[in-house]
């Protein structure tokens, strides 16, 4: 691929966003960023892998914390002070390797506010996936077994509860909403498959621009 995209992919759950993302780095052979983030997150910071694991895509809890730093945290620097919530410190740090990821060439991030840490990149193609309940439901309780029927669509409404919070509290935008993506697609209505060969022959029109 001779232009360079940076593809960020934002996504409910039981979606099938990663899933699509792994379809779409395929389909255009770059690759693929997702939990590899916490990796190398943790590795620039000196931090246990273990322990940050819990805190990815979280939110802070610190009021206090929020209140002297503000809701944006992508203005502070990498000088972590001793009350730093873990939460804070995970969030610099990813941005930090998102950055390095999209310096380094055409890639596919998933979640993290990528789409927001990289809004200077000049080739970022936007991406947000949705889907119909009944299909999400039927996806998360086949992937988690473990799961009772019951709890499923708690699961679901508390994941992208959680998901937003981070979003929101992050960036100061809202998840999910229109206009912070260059495309929205319904993944229940195109399967998997055919949401992420839209997504690559959109991103194949862009670079050919």
């Amino acid at each position: 691929m001779s232009k360079k995209i940076i593809i960020t992919i934002a996504r409910q759950y039981g979606s099938g966003g990663r899933e699509i993302g792994e379809a779409v780095a395929r389909l255009l052979d770059i690759p693929l960023y997702d939990k590899e983030l916490i990796k190398d997150a943790a590795s620039m910071g000196n931090l246990n892998e273990e322990i940050i694991k819990n805190a990815d895509e979280v939110a802070t809890n610190s009021l206090l914390y929020t209140l002297a730093m503000g809701s944006n945290m992508l203005g502070t620097t990498m000088h972590f002070g001793y009350k730093m919530p873990l939460n804070d410190k995970l969030f610099i740090l990813q941005s930090e390797v998102i950055k390095e990821y999209a310096k380094n060439g055409s890639c596919v991030i998933i979640g993290r506010c990528a789409d927001y840490v990289l809004r200077e990149e000049e080739n970022l193609f936007r991406i947000f996936i949705y889907g119909d309940l009944e299909h999400r439901q039927a996806r998360v309780a086949e992937r988690h077994p473990e799961v009772k029927s019951s709890q499923v669509i708690d699961v679901i409404n508390k994941t992208d509860k959680r998901r937003a919070s981070y979003y929101n509290f992050y960036t100061g935008n809202k998840w999910g909403k229109y206009d912070n993506y260059d495309i929205a697609l319904n993944s229940s209505t195109l399967g998997i498959e055919g949401t992420a060969q839209i997504i690559a022959a959109c991103a194949k029109k862009l670079i050919e621009e």
